[in-house]
This record gives structure tokens, sequence and C-alpha cells, in this order.
């Protein structure tokens, strides 16, 4: 069987042009349904048991395979490497795709980009069979198409594309692994072999599942968000992770999963736990400089553990600067329904302080935060057809936005809707708790405002 090597990043990127999150695992399973149906075998480099490091077997699958389907989604820096060497090694058989907010650079605005579209993080389904139809037939025409579409061979037709068939004969074959079920793969590529290959590299397949880093992140991922009713395994999670980030070191998507394992992990004590989560983004993911909203919400959420912990001022002003920033940057509910509770928190502490001016700023700026993470959160939280972890946590941001407001029947309703959502219990116990917590603020605030 024929193959295709898919060139993507895997799980959820942020596209820093914009702030927005994109499930590029969504991207993938659109793309993988389309190769099958074309009759390729759909690969990533995440499904390959390899003895040596990634770069072998990336660099052969570059050369080797029928297809290569190459997303530049997020802008991608190794996909767009990588598309590169293939370009520079084969003529033909090279398709790029991007998600519709891809802003063309110079270099390859005379490629040919086939689009799609992202609704939030994911993708509809109307739009999902729009896209695989047309990559479907992109596939079918490349192959039967003796047309040059690497723009190298375009523009230096002279050249002779590369020849590997001593090597080959030479080199061990990569062994495919047997796929996990839940989310894309660790690698930025996917493997694929060239016309003839194919057979060989499925005979070597390994007679039995392997333990990938993909399959690694799919376990710890199980066992942060488990099935309802089960609880989460944090400890389990951060060794996996640890495992993971070791081979992915400059992922941010498998850096902020190990962020949160570990200080949810609350091992070997709540504030060892926070500062070893901190320790980790300070070395890895640059929350002083950075504009990836996903990361500026962490920062805020560890500083907000750690003032509660110690009531240090600097976690505080830390909590809030993140909050801030990540709202700024992306307009989402997440970070500024964080944002507004922290203002609240800051504002009694302008109050005890004696500084009544900008405790009541701080108040006044908390309650427009809330009416404004209303209206972003209102969408996601009455989309039915959502995946109901997604839906509970904009659910849930109505509810505290109500509350904050002084809202009493929105109070009710969002309350009612995120009580009647199948969600692991320690989501439903991480909103009771803010609440709790929001309302005991806002009685110290009256209390200390009162003349």
């Amino acid at each position: 069987m024929n193959t295709c090597f898919v060139i993507q990043g895997f799980g959820k990127k942020t596209d820093y042009t914009d702030g927005r999150v994109l499930d590029l695992d969504a991207s993938y399973a659109i793309i993988k349904e389309a190769v099958e149906a074309a009759g390729l075998k759909s690969i990533r480099a995440d499904e390959i048991q390899h003895s040596t490091v990634i770069d072998v077997p990336m660099y052969e699958m570059l050369l080797q395979a029928d297809v290569v389907i190459a997303d530049l989604s997020t802008y991608n820096v190794n996909a767009a490497y990588e598309l590169g060497v293939r370009y520079a090694l084969r003529p033909r058989t090279t398709i790029v795709v991007a998600e519709e907010g891809f802003k063309n650079p110079f270099d390859v605005g005379h490629i040919a980009i086939r689009r799609y579209k992202h609704l939030g993080e994911d993708i509809g389904a109307r739009e999902a069979a729009r896209f695989k139809a047309e990559l479907k037939t992109a596939i079918e025409e490349i192959l039967a198409s003796n047309r040059a579409d690497s723009p190298v061979y375009t523009f230096l037709p002279q050249l002779t594309p590369p020849q590997m068939a001593v090597a080959l004969a030479a080199a061990p074959a990569p062994t495919l692994a047997t796929p996990a079920q839940a989310r894309g793969g660790m690698f930025t590529v996917g493997a694929a072999s060239p016309s003839g290959l194919g057979n060989e590299l499925v005979a070597a397949a390994a007679p039995e599942p392997v333990t990938t880093p993909k399959a690694m992140l799919d376990d710890a991922l199980a066992k942060i968000n488990p099935p309802a009713g089960e609880a989460s395994d944090f400890a389990g999670a951060r060794a996996l992770l640890q495992k993971v980030s070791e081979l992915r070191p400059n992922d941010p998507f498998v850096t902020q999963q190990l962020v949160v394992a570990t200080y949810k992990s609350k091992q070997p004590d709540p504030e060892s736990a926070l500062l070893d989560a901190r320790g980790i983004m300070e070395q890895s993911l640059d929350p002083a400089s950075t504009n990836d909203p996903e990361t500026l919400g962490l920062w805020g959420a560890i500083h907000k553990r750690l003032w509660e912990l110690q009531s240090r001022p600097d976690d505080l002003n830390a909590a809030v600067d993140g909050y801030e920033r990540g709202f700024s940057l992306r307009r989402d509910w997440y970070n500024g329904i964080n944002y507004a509770f922290l203002l609240d928190l800051r504002a009694v502490e302008w109050l005890k302080a004696g500084n009544k001016d900008d405790a009541i700023a701080d108040s006044v700026l908390a309650r427009r935060v809330r009416s404004e993470v209303g209206r972003l959160a209102l969408a996601p939280a009455e989309d039915k057809d959502a995946d109901p972890k997604k839906r509970f946590w904009a659910v849930a941001t109505l509810w505290e936005a109500a509350l904050g407001r002084g809202d009493a029947a929105e109070t009710a309703r969002w309350g009612a809707a995120a009580e009647a959502l199948a969600v692991p219990q320690w989501m439903q116990d991480t909103r009771l708790d803010q609440g709790r917590k929001l309302v005991e603020l806002q009685k110290t605030f009256a209390a200390l405002s009162a003349p």
C-alpha cells in the first residue's frame, strides 16, 4: 500500500499572530480519513518505533513517501523546514494545507495552499466533510499527474532527484508502532514509504503494541481527565509527562500539561508542587515575555495558588499580570474570569492597606470584565454538541460571572447547567470552591468599604 507522510504539529497549538488556539489533532483526524479514502496509509512519526533519533527515519520518509501533506497552521517552524526538505528531495506529490487564518509569507505566496476552517478549537462536521472530500480529490489527482509541484524543480528543471537505493538496501526499515486511539502524535511529522516500499514497512510492524511518546501522552491526559465518576491521577500523569518531555523538550503543549499535572499532584506538598511547576515554566515556557495565552493562564493559576498558601504580594501581582496579559491577547473567557476574581481579591488587599481609590478601581474593572466574559462564554456554553468537558468550563464561567455580578437568576440557571454535565468530580469541586471564595471575598470587600 502506498503511504502518506503527514507533516504537522500535534495537540493544541497557539497561533501567535492572533492568539487563537487550534486543536491540530482534530485536523489530523480529517487528513487521515481523506488519505485512507484515497487508498493510502496515513502515518505520522509518533507511529514509528525506532532505535535511533527520530531524525533518521524522518529524513528517510521525507524522501520515500508516495505523498507528503504539510500542514503549516500556527506557523509551525518545524513543518515549514520539513516541507522545504521534501521540496528539495522530490519534484512532485507534495500537498500543502493550512487553517484559513494562516497568512502566506512572501516566499510561499506562489504555492497552492488548501484551506480548512476551525470553529473555536475544533472543526465543525460540515467543514470536516468538505475538506475531506477536497483533500481526497487532491491526493488522487496529484498521484495521477506527472507535473512538478516543488518550486525547486519547477524553477530548476535540470535537477535530478537524489536516490539512495543502496543505502536503503543496507539499512533496517523503521518499524511502525500500533497507534494509540486518543490524541495526535508527539512528533511534528508523519512516516511514509516510497512506492513499492510500503508493504515491507507494514510487514516489519511490531506484532504487539509498543510504548511511544504519543501513547504515553494519551495515557497521561486520560489520567488528568478520566471518565466521569473516576478520580484523576495527577501524580501518575506527571510521571508519564516527564518521560514525554525528555523526548520532546521544546514542545509547549507537553510542557504545559506537565505543569498542570505537577502542581495539581500536590506532591510532596502543595507549595513544593507549585514551586516545581513554576520552575518548569521558567525553564521552558518563558512566562516573562511569552504571548501564549495558555502559558499565561498557567502562570496566573500557579501564582494565585501560591498567594492562597502564603499571601505574598508578589505572588498576587504575578497572578494578576498573567491573567491580564492572557485576556488582553486573546479576549478569552478563561483568562478573563480569573482576571476578574483576582481584581476583586486585590481590591480587598487595597482596602486593608487603606488605599480606597485603587480598591474601587479594581472592583469596577472586575465587574466590567465579568460582563465581557459573559458575552464571550455564551456561545460555547450553549453548544450542546460540544464535548461535555469543554462545555463545562464555559458554563462554569457564566455561573461565576453571574455570581460575581450578583445576578441570582443567571447564577441559578448556569449552576443547574453545570451540575447536569457529566464531568470528573474534581471539575465540579473546583467550580464550587471558586464560587465560595468569590462570595467570601465580596462580603469582605463590602464590610471593609462600609463607612
